[in-house]
C-alpha cells in the first residue's frame, strides 16, 4: 500500500516536468541556443543562413514531437556545447553557476567587515609633550642637556 502511494506521488510531482518536457516552443528553444556563426547572439536574434537552418530543424522536431531535451542534445551532438547559451549545471560547467555567487558573497563579506572596521570608536592619539619628537616625553636629564645645548647657540 505504501509503495503504491509513494509511486503515485512520484508520478504526480514528476508529471509537471514530463509535460514541459513533451512541448517545446520554437521561441523558447531559439532563446535557449547560440548562433554558430554569430560572435553572442542567440538563434532568436540572429538571421544568419546557419541559424535560419536551425530554426527550421527546430521547427521540424517539435511538429515530430521531440522533447526539449532531445532537441537540445542533438544539436549539441552537431554544434559542440558553443550551441548553449548557458552552460550545463553539471560537471566542471558548474563552475560557471557557482563562482557569481561565491564572489557576491565574499564581496559582500569584505564590504561588511570593512564597514565595520571604519565604523568602530578609536581611542585619541596621546598628545605629545614639549620637545617630544617621537610622542615620548624626554628624561629630566636629556630636557636639561637640551636646554645647555641650546643656551649655547643662542650666545
Amino acid at each position: 500500500m505504501r509503495l503504491a502511494a509513494l509511486v503515485l506521488a512520484a508520478l504526480v510531482l514528476a508529471a509537471p516536468a514530463a509535460a514541459s518536457e513533451r512541448h517545446p516552443s520554437q521561441g523558447e528553444l531559439e532563446g535557449q541556443l547560440m548562433c554558430p556563426i554569430c560572435a553572442g547572439e542567440t538563434l532568436a536574434q540572429s538571421d544568419s543562413p546557419a541559424a535560419q537552418r536551425i530554426k527550421a530543424y527546430i521547427a521540424r522536431r517539435i511538429a515530430d514531437g521531440a522533447t526539449r531535451s532531445q532537441i537540445k542534445d542533438e544539436l549539441v551532438a552537431q554544434w559542440g556545447q558553443r550551441i548553449l547559451a548557458a552552460p550545463p549545471r553539471h560537471g566542471f560547467n558548474l563552475l560557471a553557476w557557482a563562482l557569481p555567487l561565491v564572489g557576491l558573497v565574499g564581496a559582500a563579506a569584505i564590504m561588511g567587515l570593512l564597514a565595520w572596521r571604519w565604523t568602530r570608536v578609536r581611542e585619541p592619539a596621546p598628545v605629545p609633550r614639549q620637545w617630544a619628537l617621537d610622542g615620548h616625553p624626554l628624561e629630566p636629564e636629556e630636557e636639561r642637556r637640551l636646554d645647555e645645548e641650546l643656551r649655547r647657540f643662542d650666545a
